[in-house]
């Protein structure tokens, strides 16, 4: 079976996008340091290009394609943030895009993604019908696909924020990331271990989607969950490759109740005057809720993402 990317990988798909990419500040707060009973060290991808982390390993998928691959264009389907990273990728390399979004996407995430260049095509909100117009674009257009998190390209790029992470702070204890299709934390994943073989690594994730935490603790994939999250980028399921990372690298998880990412995500913008969305709030909830078994230590958290509707702030 695919193990995904190794540490070569990583480090090439880091040199690939550096000049594409934002390396993030990392930052940190006493009052958060307090709140946990730890030291804090967030690794901002809410200010990396488009508003994620998705940029970079969009960015490595769309630079590795050869010349000829690459000529016939890129195909992605996403709700929101991978849409964006692709788009913008594409465009930095001069070639087309087209992306499939689903009909309930927030309006201004589409309109991102067509600022950006992207040739967006609108399917009914369900995973058969994203595949089911990928597969006659992809026919009728010969563009490449690239999927948000089942891809090596995807995963080696997302990895690189672990990476910058640990080369600025190498005595972490523990990443947390967010918890979703896997991409991000599959890539984190494998560039702590590779590292730091004693590092912990976290997946947060809601415990109204929590098909990853059930998966894990079953030894197979489990179906997506029924209910609704407001973290509403964390509702895709593992795959077979991220799933096989995260089980070969004993990777823990921690579920976030839906009363707790509120207020994380205030408590972020409020003492680190970060805007960040639900979904990247919730790799923060576990360190602030003492869920992680981590007093006194060193703990990496990423945020994932900023992209929210400013007009329809949940907390206002």
């Amino acid at each position: 079976m695919n193990a995904g990317p190794d540490l070569h990988a990583i480090r090439e798909a880091h040199r690939r996008i550096a000049p594409h990419v934002h390396r993030t500040p990392v930052l940190t707060s006493a009052s958060l340091d307090e709140r946990a009973g730890a030291r804090l060290f967030f690794k901002c991808e809410n200010l990396q290009r488009t508003g994620s982390f998705k940029m970079r390993g969009a960015t490595n998928a769309v630079f590795s394609l050869s010349d000829a691959e690459a000529a016939r264009g890129v195909l992605t389907h996403s709700s929101g943030n991978h849409a964006a990273a692709i788009a913008l990728a594409a465009r930095r390399r001069g070639i087309p895009a087209w992306i499939v979004m689903p009909s309930n996407a927030p309006r201004t995430k589409r309109r991102a993604v067509e600022d950006y260049g992207g040739r967006v095509s609108e399917c009914e909100p369900n995973l058969a019908s994203r595949e089911a117009v990928a597969a006659a674009l992809q026919k009728k257009t010969g563009a490449r696909m690239i999927h948000p998190y089942n891809d090596d390209a995807v995963i080696a790029g997302q990895a690189t924020a672990a990476l910058e992470l640990l080369e600025e702070i190498p005595d972490l204890d523990l990443i947390v990331a967010p918890l979703s299709g896997g991409g991000l934390l599959s890539g984190t994943a494998i560039a702590a271990r590779s590292l730091k073989p004693g590092i912990r690594v976290i997946g947060a994730e809601p415990a109204n989607a929590d098909d990853a935490y059930r998966s894990l603790a079953a030894g197979r994939l489990e179906p997506a969950a029924t209910t609704e999250t407001i973290a509403d980028g964390l509702r895709a399921t593992l795959c077979p490759l991220t799933f096989a990372i995260l089980r070969d690298r004993n990777v823990q998880v921690a579920l976030v109740a839906e009363d707790e990412i509120l207020p994380a995500m205030r408590f972020i913008w409020e003492r680190l005057k970060l805007v960040i969305e639900p979904s990247s709030a919730v790799a923060v909830v576990p360190a602030l809720e003492n869920k992680l078994n981590a007093a006194g230590q060193k703990v990496g958290i990423i945020l994932s993402g900023g992209n929210l509707d400013l007009g329809k702030l949940p907390f206002a």
